[in-house]
Order: structure tokens, then sequence, then C-alpha cells
């Protein structure tokens, strides 16, 4: 094998190695700090229904829907999320029908002080019918409902626990 063949895969094999390096440190950076953090308030969707109401001139009977924060809630529809094991135990979170967020990440609903749970582990919200979803956000170890793990979006019963690695919620009225 001649010199320059032998410099060349040696430089080839420095090239990948680097490579590799620089994308495990992308990962790690990323697992730690989390992507860009944007203003809560300028999230879409978030933002508040600034459209005037609809209104009936007499010649038709339809009127505009309230906004889903107006909406009164379902007869046993559930009023709040609670933790019912893990480091977070006892904390209680209203529901308003906005999304709530879980996971290690600053900016999330509930931050998960947990070995098992991702940056961005998953989240739960309302639907148009009233029932509350919950959606695993590509975890590593995965979100469980009533001990089966999700790969869809899935309504959430009432009662029924959602573990994240040591955390378990439910939602009640």
């Amino acid at each position: 094998m001649s010199e320059l063949t032998l410099t060349v895969m040696r430089l080839g094999f420095l090239a990948v190695l680097w490579l590799f390096v620089i994308v495990a440190v992308q990962v790690i950076r990323s697992d730690l700090f989390g992507t860009r953090v944007t203003q809560r308030g300028s999230r879409r969707g978030n933002a508040p229904d600034t459209r005037a109401p609809q209104q009936n001139t007499g010649g038709g009977r339809q009127q505009a829907a309230p906004p889903p924060q107006q909406q009164r809630q379902r007869r046993g529809a559930p009023t709040k999320l609670v933790v019912s094991e893990g480091s977070l135990t006892g904390t209680t979170v209203a529901l308003q029908g906005q999304t709530i967020t879980l996971g290690r990440a600053h900016d999330s609903t509930i931050v998960l002080d947990d070995d098992y749970a991702s940056s961005r582990h998953a989240r739960i919200y309302p639907d148009r019918d009233g029932n509350w979803i919950v959606e695993d956000l590509g975890s590593t170890n995965g979100t469980y409902l009533d001990r089966n793990r999700l790969t869809t979006p899935q309504p959430i019963p009432l009662g029924a626990p959602i573990r994240i690695g040591k955390t378990v919620i439910e939602l009640r009225k």
C-alpha cells in the first residue's frame, strides 16, 4: 500500500471521528438546554381571540360559539391534573383549556425532575369535544396511559394513570 493511500485513509478516519464527536456534543447540548424558547404569549394558538363576536342581524339563527375558555364544562368533566406519584406528589394544575406540557425543560408547565423524562416528554390538551388528550412527544422512555405505551394521541379517562418515568399523573374532578 502506498504512503499516499495510507495518509488519505488516516485523514478520512480522523474526519469521521471528529464528525462523531460534533454530533455527540450537539445531542448532549440539545438534551441539556432544549430547543429555542419562544415567549408564551406569542405562541400560535395561545393568543387571545380578539375578533368581535358575530352579531345576529335577525335573518339567521346562528350565533358565534364562545371561545373554549368560556364554554361551560361538561358535567363530570375533569377540573384538575394531580401528580399522584414521584418527586412532585401532591402538585395540582387547574385545567382551564390550555395545553399542559410535561418534561425536564424549564419552560414546561410541569417540570419533571426525573432521569427517565425527556426535555419535551409529553403534552396534554383539550380537543373540540371537551375531552383531554395525552400525546407522547417522541420521548426516549415513552409515556404510558393505564399501562399501555402511547404511540398515538389518546383520550384520557377520568382517574386513569399517566406514567412518565417515576411520575404518575391523573385527571380528577
